[in-house]
């Protein structure tokens, strides 16, 4: 397990990763809100603020930057 140190780096928030790596195992907005207990709209403000971090235009884009990064591993 990493130790807080690690994360300090990372770009993503706990809950920016968690979304993430629900979505690109292709789980839907919903699916994700319903497995971290969250709404929908907590997801997609999540997702936006991982795009808008990134300058980038959509979901695919992110994850791809993200996994360009080494913050995501598909």
């Amino acid at each position: 397990m990493k130790d807080a140190r690690e994360f300090s780096h990372s770009i993503l928030t706990k809950r920016e990763r968690e979304v993430f790596e629900l979505l690109v195992q292709d789980k839907t907005t919903k699916e994700i809100a319903q497995k971290l207990y969250i709404s929908e709209k907590t997801v997609r403000n999540h997702i936006s603020n991982v795009i808008q971090k990134l300058g980038v235009s959509g979901r695919s884009q992110a994850v791809v930057e993200l996994v360009r990064m080494g913050e995501l591993n598909i």
